[in-house]
């Protein structure tokens, strides 16, 4: 694949991840955050399973099948995810598509803060100013104005840092395995099933509520899970670390005009100023220590193709 196509093939998985902000605000219309969750990464997994069997039969072959360790760290994922998942979803009954769009990335400059304290990795000298500039942009877009931010929005940041901890392990475990799409569904399964169990305790789900939801649930699961995770898989192989950093970034910007366009969600100056300052830092924590690297090496970076994104 040329390097443009693959950049196309990343714009499109940005777009369909922008749009899914949407499709999980009009799902509550019928159903419950836990609910929308479950069905939502089991049809995921659907998507993705026929990858994961095929990889399954190739490590097998090989004599190399995952060992039950691993299986508990893919399961390990899969409750990471699922409560990045339902506190964002939580999140979306109370607060806009664009905050939410935007809030969430702030897992991007959490990632490295985190394996600093968790793996003592040294991070990148950008991810200090990056942070503060994530932090006003945050308080610019959550509520400057009044000093009292959304509640939904206390949500959404509480998720970046289950998406944050799924970004920092699941490299670690698909990489020792080999098998990224079997690591992505299994972690798909498990976020699925645990949701649904807690849904059948705490929500009331109901056929009527399923049926009204159903198109959000299935352009959530099928298209931005399942799709939008393949799409990125592939993309990455073959696109510049750059480009698919700037390019994945504008998940946030396509939030935004869905959430405009669709939901008729509208930022003052202060919001429109917070999610400027996001996106500039999002980027540059992306791309600086790619840039520095490929500096001192004399050589173009590629970006690992493991699937590293807060929308599996």
């Amino acid at each position: 694949m040329k390097r443009s196509r693959a950049n196309l093939l990343l714009l499109a998985v940005a777009l369909i991840w922008g749009s899914a902000f949407v499709a999980q605000v009009e799902g509550m219309a019928g159903v419950e955050p836990l609910t929308f969750t479950g069905v939502r990464f089991l049809l995921g997994a659907a998507i993705v399973a026929p990858l994961a069997w095929r990889e399954w039969y190739a490590l097998s072959s090989c004599g190399t099948q995952p060992l039950p360790r691993d299986a508990l760290q893919v399961a390990a994922l899969g409750v990471l995810l699922m409560l990045g998942a339902v506190f964002q979803q939580v999140g979306l009954t109370s607060t806009t598509v664009t905050n939410a769009g935007f809030l969430t990335a702030l897992y991007v400059p959490l990632v490295p803060l985190l394996a600093w304290l968790i793996l003592r990795t040294r991070p990148h000298w950008s991810v200090w100013p990056t942070s503060i500039g994530c932090l006003g942009g945050t308080w610019l877009l959550s509520g400057a104005a009044t000093l009292a931010p959304v509640v939904g929005d206390a949500w959404v940041i509480a998720s970046s840092l289950f998406w944050a901890l799924h970004v920092l392990l699941v490299g670690r475990v698909a990489e020792r395995l080999a098998a990224p799409f079997l690591v992505a569904c299994g972690q798909f399964l498990v976020c699925g099933l645990i949701s649904l169990v807690c849904a059948g305790l705490s929500e009331t789900i109901t056929v009527t509520g399923l049926r009204q939801a159903a198109l959000a649930i299935v352009y959530a699961g099928v298209v931005s899970v399942g799709i939008g995770f393949t799409a990125q898989v592939v993309g990455q192989r073959y696109a510049q670390a750059a480009d698919a950093a700037i390019i994945l970034s504008a998940e946030t910007v396509f939030a935004a005009l869905f959430g405009f366009l669709l939901m008729g969600d509208r930022l003052n100056a202060s919001g429109l100023a917070g999610c400027a300052l996001i996106l500039v830092c999002i980027i540059i924590v992306q791309i600086a220590p790619l840039t520095v690297a490929g500096r001192s090496t004399g050589e173009s970076t590629v970006l690992d193709c493991r699937p590293r994104s807060r929308h599996p």
